[in-house]
């Protein structure tokens, strides 16, 4: 299934690179997105990315995350930077539609 690595502790202002590794699924033939959940809030979507190679960013991380794909690896990525306090929460890849599984996601968390 889906399993993103990278999260961990971080200083406001430092950045993070998180991954997704998939088994049986190939990332450039899906429309992919990173999501996050914070502690009492509900799951959010993040950023985009299509099998195209169009992004989408939420408002709130817009010219600080980027996402990215490693075809050759089949890797899904997200570029952290200028990581805020709010931006503090459990991490996760997962298809646009037909999500799969969620699995365990990676947890960030921004110290102020």
């Amino acid at each position: 299934q889906l399993q993103a690595s990278g999260g961990g502790l971080v200083q406001a202002g430092g950045s993070l690179r998180l991954s997704c590794a998939a088994s049986g699924m190939i990332f450039s033939d899906n429309y992919m997105g990173w999501f996050r959940q914070a502690p009492g809030k509900q799951r959010e979507l993040v950023a985009t990315l299509s099998s195209r190679g169009t992004t989408i960013y939420a408002d709130s991380v817009k010219g600080r995350f980027t996402v990215s794909r490693d075809n050759a690896r089949n890797t899904l990525y997200l570029q952290m930077d200028s990581l805020k306090p709010e931006d503090t929460a459990v991490y996760y890849c997962n298809k646009i539609s037909e999500r799969l599984s969620w699995g365990q996601g990676t947890l960030v968390t921004v110290s102020s």
